[in-house]
């Protein structure tokens, strides 16, 4: 999935390929009973249903000249069972079909979503989340028709071409040949069609994805665009957006329907044709009763070409959204076990940076030959101008990215070798970002351990200072919060996240900005929960405030692709360098 914006195209590499549909064939197999059965069912049904016209010819060719009214009754008898049968054995089909319909939509975005949440940072840094979803609903939804209903429908359409042909050419031969005689120019005329019918649908996937991911951005932003009174200029641009998606979907609906009028006018002409020879013939020739039947079988001789050609442009649309939900599931996983990864055992908490470079582009390095040594239990604060590497440490210490070169150790063991579960589950990792998921605090506090009681979950609040606001609030810990905390100030989402982190008892602790949203009071009242929580841990600590981390064992000012000054807080001021100007310009303000 190629990386871009709200506003720019998605572009594929592979042309028109089969094999996309034949992919899909895995999906189908696991209920592949319940589409066998639909398609009998069907092919009963269809059967059944074309047994009709034969039974009018019968009728007016030899019960009504003969006075046979017997034979009439009996004729009359046999097409009531026969449409009674028809419409059972439909509905008993549609209902298989809802079934496996559904089951494969959930089975495909089961594979999807389990794909997303393997797939590293790097993944969604450049990559409009918008546009992922439309993958996961949108696409998922267009396909599931026409990998059940259409395969089946397919299948019963081909064999009602060849079932109506033989009724047909057992009524007249001739006459038959007539209503064939149009087949040539369709298939002429669908061949013609079908590049540019591609490309229409595959512009409106593109024009549909840009959309959704520009209106996911601007719902996530909406505080924002109404604090700088933005809704007109943004307006402006999702209709501009909208525009382009209509104008795209008519022209692929006007493409589309050039199938079906074909074969509309070459059906009627072909009837007309057989009307005509058919006339020419009467008498002897051909029976009143035999042009009848023939005309009912002409037109539904035509019928499953018009549905087949409906499937066409079903399975046309079809291929270009598994493209894209195929592209996705093959996007490769950066960050993941190696084949021969280990468990990590239980850690002390020793890390070490062995000559480390990282770059997120490929191009501009973070780090350059970056080494640190830190031993278990030891503080390590990371200070340093915005944009030097402080957040890339920890993260690579996490391995939510992979090295360029060199290594990362933990208690001797390198995290590229050990499995990603062993690693993060060991760790305590408070990001910049504190996310905030919709249910109930308690929920949002048990997220990374499942089975932790509920005295567990209030002893962690109270070690961070969150207890307090917690009690205060409408349902206390059942109170529920919305996406993002919606509902919660910065300070106590912040709060929160910290306790989440606390309960998972990590050998590692990462903060990433952990206090910055934390006034003053509440943070001296923090102080005293860290002291508690940091003792016997390794902890990585970023802070702008430098007062939140005077108390660390060592202090790193990361500048330059690598460490530029260390020491402790006493140290680093004696130096009188980078540190000490930071804190003392600190100071002033």
């Amino acid at each position: 999935m190629a990386r871009n914006r709200f506003d720019v195209d998605e572009t594929l590499e592979t042309p028109f390929n089969i094999k996309h549909l034949l992919r899909a064939g895995v999906y189908i197999k696991r209920h592949k009973q319940k589409m066998i059965l639909s398609l009998v069912f069907s092919a009963i049904s269809a059967a059944c249903a074309l047994v009709g016209p034969k039974l009018i010819e019968t009728a007016l060719n030899v019960a009504v000249p003969n006075r046979d009214y017997k034979m009439l009754f009996i004729l009359a008898g046999i097409m009531l069972l026969s449409i009674l049968l028809s419409i059972f054995f439909s509905v008993k089909r549609s209902r298989y079909m809802t079934v496996v319909g559904q089951a494969i939509i959930y089975d495909i975005r089961k594979d999807l979503f389990e794909h997303l949440q393997r797939l590293s940072f790097q993944f969604y840094d450049d990559r409009p989340h918008g546009k992922i979803l439309t993958r996961v609903i949108n696409y998922v939804n267009s396909v599931s028709d026409a990998l059940s209903n259409g395969i089946i429908n397919f299948i019963l359409e081909i064999f009602n071409l060849i079932l109506i042909a033989v009724f047909m050419f057992m009524c007249d031969v001739r006459l038959s040949l007539v209503v064939m005689a149009g087949i040539p120019l369709f298939l002429i005329i669908v061949l013609v069609i079908k590049p540019a019918q591609r490309r229409a649908w595959q512009d409106v996937s593109n024009k549909s994805s840009n959309l959704n991911a520009y209106l996911h951005e601007s719902l996530d932003g909406m505080k924002i665009t109404q604090a700088f009174t933005r809704e007109e200029e943004n307006a402006k641009i999702y209709n501009n957006l909208n525009t382009k998606m209509y104008k795209s979907w008519m022209k692929a609906q006007y493409t589309s329907n050039l199938v079906w009028f074909s074969v509309n006018n070459i059906s009627t002409w072909v009837v007309g044709a057989m009307y005509l020879v058919g006339f020419s013939l009467l008498g002897p020739a051909v029976q009143i009763g035999t042009l009848i039947a023939i005309s009912a079988y002409a037109w539904r001789f035509w019928q499953p070409i018009l549905q087949l050609s409906n499937l066409y442009n079903t399975f046309i649309n079809a291929v270009a959204y598994l493209e894209r939900i195929f592209e996705m599931i093959d996007e490769p996983v950066l960050v993941d076990d190696a084949p021969d990864a280990t468990e990590l055992p239980p850690i002390k908490g020793d890390v070490t940076f062995d000559d480390v470079t990282f770059s997120y582009d490929g191009s501009i390095n973070v780090l350059e030959h970056f080494n640190l040594d830190v031993k278990a239990g030891e503080s390590i604060a990371l200070v340093g101008p915005t944009g030097a590497g402080k957040t890339t440490v920890v993260n690579l210490i996490s391995r939510f990215y992979n090295i360029n070169s060199g290594r990362v150790l933990v208690d001797g063991h390198d995290i590229s070798k050990v499995t990603l579960h062993s690693l993060r589950a060991q760790m305590g990792i408070m990001l910049q970002d504190s996310f905030i998921f919709s249910g109930t605090i308690m929920d949002n506090i048990r997220y990374g351990r499942l089975d932790a009681t509920d005295e567990e979950i209030i002893a962690a609040a109270k070690t961070v200072r969150a207890h307090e606001f917690i009690s205060e609030m409408p349902d206390g810990y059942y109170t529920q919060v919305n996406e993002r905390g919606s509902r919660l100030s910065q300070g106590q989402k912040q709060l929160i996240a910290f306790a989440r982190t606390l309960l998972s008892d990590p050998k590692i602790l990462v903060l990433d900005e952990a206090t910055s949203s934390i006034d003053a009071k509440t943070e001296r009242l923090l102080q005293e929960g860290l002291q508690a929580l940091l003792k016997g841990r390794t902890s990585f600590i970023i802070a702008h405030r430098l007062s939140t981390i005077k108390n660390c064992d060592r202090i790193l000012y990361i500048s330059n692709k690598g460490i530029a000054e260390s020491g402790s807080h006493d140290e680093l001021m004696e130096q009188k360098g980078h540190y000490y100007q930071l804190y003392t310009a600190q100071l002033e303000e």
